[in-house]
Formats: C-alpha cells, sequence, structure tokens
C-alpha cells in the first residue's frame, strides 16, 4: 500500500464528548485502556471479546484511542479481544496475499519491496536509529547494559567473527539494506565487500556512508534484485532477515544460488524470524496458533507485504541441506529480537512529533502497535529468530577451520 493510499485515510481528531457509553464497560474493564469514537465498536466490545483484527483496524481509522501505556493494554489484550478469522481477512488472502505467494517475480517483488523501502530514509531512521539496521542486534550484557548502537555493532561483529572474515575477502551482502554491515565490513575487517538491495533509496544512502567512511575502493552497493547478483565466487556470503522475501516458492533457487556464488571452502551465515511451529495447539487445517496467523497475516498486509517465507528453523533448514549445504552451528537469537524491536518502539515514541509532521497519524499508529505487538509476539515465542551459519556440504571442505578459542 502506497504513503498517499494510507494518507487518504487519516484519523481524526477527538475530545472525550465524543466518547460512546458503553454498557457493561465496568464489568470488563476496557475503558482503562481505550476510549471508543464509533459506536457500533463501542457496543462490540461490551458484549465480549473483538477480533483483533477489528481492533487493529479501528485503531488505524481512529474510530478508538489506545489510552496509556500500550504495552499496559497488550499485557492483558485477551481479556478482551480473540484472533478469529474475519472477512476481511478472506478478501485479503484472495486479493493480495495469495497471488503474491503464488507469483514472487521480479516484476512484483520490485513493486512490493520498493513501495515498503523507498518510502522515506527519515521513516525509517526514526526508529532504527543512527545505524539504519533493520535486522535484531545482539545485545551482550542485554538490554540495561547495552545501547541499541552497541546491540548493532555486536551483531555485525559476531556475523563477520562467524564467517572469520579476512582482509581481502570478497564478501556479499543479500539484502543488504542501507548497507551498513557491508561498510562495517570493509572499515573493520578489509573485506572486498558488496551488498545488494532492489531498493534505490537504501542503495543511494549505503552509497554516500561508504563514501563518507572512505571505503568506496572495497565496498559497494547494487540496486539489484537478488536474483541478479553478478555471477562470481564470493568467500563468504551474509544475508539477515531477507529469506523472508523470497518466499516459499523461491526458497529452494535462493539456497542453490547461494551454493553457487559460494566458494567451496566459504561460509554463509544466514539470520530470519519465522513463526514457530504450532504442535499440540495449532489451528487446522494451517497448523498456526492462532494469534500467529492473525499476527503474521497482520503482518503481511501492513509491514512486510510479500515476506511468506517465515519458516520454522527445521523447514529453512531442510531447503539449505537439499541445495547441499551444512549446518556448522544454529544460533536463537529470539530474546535479542525481542529487545531490539523494543528500543525501536522507544525511538518511534521519542520522534513522534516528526513522524506526524511528515507522514502523519494514520502511519504513525501503525508502527506504534506493529512495534508493541511485535516485541510482545517475540518474548512470548511466536516469532523466533536464528543465526545459522552453513558451509558446502563437500568431502573436501575443512571443518578443522571452525576449531579455536576465538571461533563463534
Amino acid at each position: 500500500m502506497t504513503v498517499h493510499a494510507l494518507q487518504t485515510q487519516q484519523p481524526s481528531n477527538h475530545d472525550d464528548s465524543d466518547q460512546a457509553p458503553i454498557s457493561g464497560q465496568e464489568r470488563i474493564g476496557i475503558e482503562k485502556y481505550l476510549r471508543f469514537h464509533d459506536r457500533k465498536l463501542a457496543e462490540k466490545f461490551s458484549r465480549g471479546k473483538v477480533p483483533m483484527t477489528t481492533l487493529y483496524e479501528a485503531y488505524f481509522d481512529g474510530q478508538v484511542d489506545i489510552l496509556g501505556d500500550i504495552y499496559d493494554f497488550l499485557d492483558d489484550r485477551d481479556r478482551f479481544i480473540c484472533y478469529e478469522l474475519t472477512a476481511e481477512h478472506v478478501k485479503f488472502l484472495f486479493k493480495n496475499f495469495i497471488p503474491e505467494v503464488t507469483i514472487h517475480s521480479k516484476d512484483q517483488d520490485r513493486r512490493i519491496v520498493r513501495a515498503h523501502y523507498d518510502r522515506g530514509n527519515d521513516f525509517f531512521g526514526a526508529f532504527l536509529g543512527d545505524r539504519m539496521v533493520y535486522t535484531a542486534g545482539y545485545f551482550k550484557d542485554g538490554p540495561a547494559k547495552s545501547t541499541l548502537e552497541e546491540a548493532q555493532d555486536e551483531k555485525m561483529h559476531r556475523c563477520c567473527r562467524k564467517l572469520d572474515l579476512k582482509p581481502g575477502e570478497k564478501l556479499v551482502d543479500i539484502g543488504c539494506g542501507w548497507g551498513t554491515l557491508v561498510r562495517h565490513a570493509a572499515l573493520h575487517y578489509g573485506a572486498d565487500a558488496t551488498g545488494i538491495t532492489i531498493s534505490k533509496n537504501q542503495t543511494d544512502f549505503g552509497n554516500a556512508r561508504i563514501e563518507k567512511a572512505g571505503v568506496a575502493d572495497r565496498a559497494r552497493l547494487l540496486c539489484l534484485d537478488y536474483r541478479d547478483t553478478p555471477k562470481r565466487a564470493f568467500d563468504k556470503i551474509v544475508s539477515l532477515e531477507m529469506v523472508e522475501h523470497v518466499g516459499v516458492k523461491n526458497l529452494q533457487n535462493y539456497f542453490s544460488q547461494m551454493f553457487d556464488l559460494l566458494k567451496d571452502n566459504g561460509r554463509f551465515v544466514l539470520q530470519w524470524t519465522g513463526l514457530r511451529r504450532a504442535g499440540f495447539d495449532g489451528v487446522p487445517p494451517i497448523g498456526l496458533r492462532a494469534e500467529d496467523m492473525i499476527w503474521g497475516l497482520f503482518m503481511s498486509k501492513y509491514i512486510f507485504p510479500g515476506a511468506d517465507a517465515s519458516l520454522p528453523l527445521s523447514d529453512m533448514m531442510r531447503y539449505a541441506e537439499k541445495a547441499g549445504f551444512e549446518i556448522h552451528a544454529v544460533e536463537n537469537v529470539s530474546i535479542h529480537y525481542a529487545w531490539t524491536i523494543e528500543a525501536w518502539h522507544k525511538n518511534w515514541i521519542a520522534n513522534k512529533k516528526q513522524v506526524l509532521e511528515t507522514y502523519g497519524e494514520r502511519w504513525f499508529r501503525i508502527w506504534h502497535l506493529f512495534l508493541a505487538w511485535s516485541g510482545r509476539i517475540a518474548k512470548q515465542g511466536n516469532a523466533a529468530c536464528f543465526q545459522v551459519t552453513f558451509n558446502k556440504n563437500r568431502n573436501d571442505f575443512d571443518r578443522a577451520q571452525y576449531v579455536g578459542s576465538d571461533k563463534i
């Protein structure tokens, strides 16, 4: 959905005199968290639980306000909301989700990704902060002792150490975002680093920062679809929270492409976020837990359209192994994912005035709920984040290279 499409639906401002009387509010305590400006919605809440989708659509449209600290409401949400498919979901599934999942062409992915990532660097900077890294950081001493910037720096160092990145080695970052890791690898490890992104804004931003850092001779961002990555041999490959956008349809080809790009004795570090496997309480026939399914559809509609490859660990590993990769190490960084999102949310709140002035109330509300809800989703395990180190599963691969006191 484009910026204009959302900005034409700005919520109107209300005062307390517009609040609809709600029978039974005292009984369920909803007045502690929500102020209604739509009588029909208020009546729905007075009768019992309301679908989460109904609530967040109304919140984005300004029909209801979330009062106080949004985390207080989210921590108590299951008293007031349920996770049911609605008519709006069915419409979205057939009009958007299914076509995106089944097509995933270059033209379609370019349109979808640029509509999101070319919105404005200031928009993303309002929550990502100075590092402009849109992936989970690593808080080695916990969030109380590490800033977001320190966590992102530590994550990049960990990735480079897992890759055993050495001066002069050719590194490619598939889905490099604003190029922060590309610049970091060239500046701190002496690598010859190439970043691949389909976003024009990210390419221009990243190359400008690379030039400013004085490493343009060994680092660059290319504005390309990942499928058009130059066919040359790379010593190391890294791809952080991009594979979700590849789509399940293209996953096998993606891993085969990474295998072909990687030198026989090279390494590949992959990070992604995926929905957990439902287990005994999954909702048939999809098999996901109810909230996981509703959150996933929300993310697909408003945050990451086309990112349907948010898979559990075992499913993702199956594709990698089938392409010829061996799994060296798996690190669960889900709690760091949660802490990162919480830090982003603090930035978003701190920059509320700027966002409202530039992008309007609706955009602020969408990301306000996205970041807060996603933080809770990650902490309770609905979404997991993994970082995996691969090598080619060849007889002549030197597996002793992983041994050493300084290896991760």
